[in-house]
């Protein structure tokens, strides 16, 4: 595999570099420093077989565009894209194969595939998701935590997402409520609440260190190549392992 990294000298860049080897042939990003370029431009047409993005959400339009022009895939890493952003994404989807997910982790899409169980198996019961990371993330909720809505939503389509509870007023019986905490250097932990008045159950899944999204990323990269044009999730490369 011959990759192109946008965010080369961020943590997730660096770690993506490190799994990946001489397989990175090329490299962007914004600060350029150790002599990277600063723009796609910059770093000019380089054949190859995906552009992967761990850089910041508002580079999807030149990465897509980049690979669009080199004919290649595009894994997208980032999270916190605009209505906008999105639809250039879905857009890009039509002509070049783009992978596309609020997390990268593995143990992410297991868990949205349990949520998404779960919810089917207790079609009555209250479910709330719980999101926990470092006091620098600036979207809210997570990424993550959006998938996991959607998982649930997929068996409960009049799902509604209730992001932040405050004021007065009872919880609607089809209301996911989604909470976000903000502490210390905390990488990421996910939890589902499913409570039927009888008993609960929780599904939990923790980051212990950011290598995993890079590993992710780097497990997409593989799979996305080669694959025709469409968007493409955790979901399917879960299906395919």
């Amino acid at each position: 595999m011959k990759a192109i990294l946008c965010g080369a000298n961020g943590a997730m860049g660096k770690l993506i570099d490190g799994i990946l080897g001489e397989e990175v042939i090329g490299r962007v990003s914004i600060d350029g420093e150790n002599n990277v370029p600063k723009t796609f431009q910059e770093l000019g047409i380089v054949p190859c077989d995906v552009v992967i993005d761990f850089s910041h959400h508002s580079a999807v339009s030149d990465v897509l565009a980049y690979a669009k022009a080199v004919g290649c895939a595009a894994v997208i890493g980032t999270t916190g894209h605009t209505p906008e952003e999105k639809e250039l994404i879905y857009e890009a989807a039509g002509s070049i194969p783009v992978f596309y997910s609020g997390n990268m982790s593995l143990g992410i899409a297991v868990l949205c595939r349990l949520a998404k169980e779960a919810a089917a198996f207790f079609p009555d019961a209250d479910i709330e998701i719980v999101e926990v990371h470092h006091n620098r993330k600036v979207d809210a909720p997570s990424g993550t935590a959006h998938m996991l809505f959607q998982a649930v939503k997929e068996v409960r389509p009049d799902a509604v997402a209730h992001c932040g509870r405050a004021g007065e007023g009872k919880r609607e019986k089809n209301e996911i409520g989604i909470a976000s905490l903000r502490l210390g250097n905390v990488v990421g932990v996910h939890e589902v609440h499913i409570y039927t008045g009888s008993q609960s159950l929780t599904l939990r899944h923790e980051a212990i260190t950011r290598s995993m999204l890079a590993e992710g990323g780097v497990e997409a990269a593989r799979f996305i190549c080669g694959k025709p044009a469409g968007l493409y999730t955790m979901a399917q490369l879960l299906e395919e392992k």
